[in-house]
């Protein structure tokens, strides 16, 4: 049982971020609670995804909402991302990384498949934001941040703002 109560926004170098998340098991009402509590945080600080690692439970969960809205969020459980197609660098930013964008190489498109709160499997193709956006919270599901994907370059110019992270 997940104590909704508890959840908040994890900051790296939390350990939930960097382990692998356990898959969902039953969804059930404690899971339904546990989408609308991130929802709520990924919301409240602004931002597109959310993984349940950020909110401090490693399940195989995340959520997005491309424009950030309430109405759009989308829910992805036991997902599989297959990346493929030509490598983009973009700027991006972490709800668990405060204070650090960096250029992330990502693949330009993906696909995803995975089950909704319904408990239906679905499968899509997505590119561009979408496609940075899923795969960064699948990132998560699978113990991976923006700060293990940076260049040294940016780690150096961000040292500052990951040592305070650290402390």
């Amino acid at each position: 049982m997940i104590d909704i109560e508890k959840c908040r926004i994890t900051h790296y170098p939390a350990e939930v971020l960097a382990g692998q998340a356990k898959p969902v098991e039953n969804i059930d009402d404690n899971i339904r609670q546990l989408v609308k509590k991130m929802a709520e945080i990924m919301i409240a600080h602004k931002g597109i995804g959310l993984a349940a690692p950020q909110a401090g439970v490693p399940l195989r969960l995340f959520i997005i909402s491309l424009d950030g809205s309430p109405q759009n969020v989308r829910v992805y459980i036991n997902p599989t991302v297959t990346s493929d197609g030509t490598l983009g660098s973009n700027e991006e930013g972490c709800l668990s990384v405060p204070g650090v964008f960096t250029k992330i190489r990502r693949c330009k498109t993906c696909k995803v498949t995975a089950t909704d709160l319904d408990g239906n499997e679905f499968s899509e193709e997505a590119e561009g934001l979408y496609a940075r956006a899923l795969q960064h919270e699948y990132d998560h599901i699978e113990g991976i941040t923006i700060v293990n994907r940076m260049t040294q370059t940016a780690r150096i110019a961000h040292r500052r703002q990951l040592k305070k992270l650290t402390e």
